[in-house]
């Protein structure tokens, strides 16, 4: 069991270094020959997982997350922001709960450089159903609610460096639902 655990934070953690290595490399190209046109920003960033205190209120599980993000170019204005898709995933370095999700995402950028965004979206897991162990969490449902929220600064019209929460819960439609937040900071790329 600990061996397939293994295998699957190896190829998990591989994918996102691997689509992180490939999304940086043609940035360049992209830059010259917009043909990324469709893929408005990448984010990556180290996570702590499982923290305790916030809206889950508890922590079992241990380790660093890697999270890769992509934020997409078709967008809808509203309220001084706009809403975008976003595809993700946040792998765990200790062989824990790891995670896909897509979200619905809405973000307002101040003149001064300073931006907040939130969404809310469903996610995907590899982690515990049922209380088996008391070192992971029992999320109930292998399909969850997925709320990121983020605030953050642009370095420059193309990077950023952000605070970044989020949130996977089954919000009680499950008999389990001890939920999971995450919590660490991101570097923006914008195409």
């Amino acid at each position: 069991m600990r061996n397939i655990r293994l295998i699957m934070r190896t190829q998990i953690i591989g994918g996102l270094v691997f689509s992180l290595a490939c999304i940086v490399s043609s940035a360049g190209f992209a830059e010259e020959q917009k043909t990324l046109a469709w893929l408005h920003e990448v984010k990556f960033g180290i996570l702590h997982h499982d923290t305790g205190g916030l809206w889950s209120g508890f922590n079992r599980e241990s380790g660093v997350d890697f999270n890769l993000e992509a934020i997409f170019s078709p967008h809808v204005k509203f309220l001084g922001g706009s809403f975008r898709p976003a595809f993700g995933g946040s792998a765990n370095t200790a062989g824990d709960t790891s995670k896909l999700y897509t979200d619905i995402r809405w973000q307002y950028e101040h003149t001064s450089g300073i931006f907040f965004g939130i969404g809310i979206g469903g996610a995907v897991h590899n982690g515990k159903l049922h209380l088996e162990q008391d070192d992971r969490k029992a999320l109930g449902s292998r399909v969850l609610f997925h709320i990121p929220i983020e605030i953050g600064y642009r370095l420059g019209a193309k990077t950023s460096l952000s605070v970044y929460f989020d949130h996977v819960s089954n919000a009680f439609l499950a008999d389990k639902n001890e939920g999971m937040d995450t919590l660490g900071g991101r570097f923006g790329f914008r195409f």
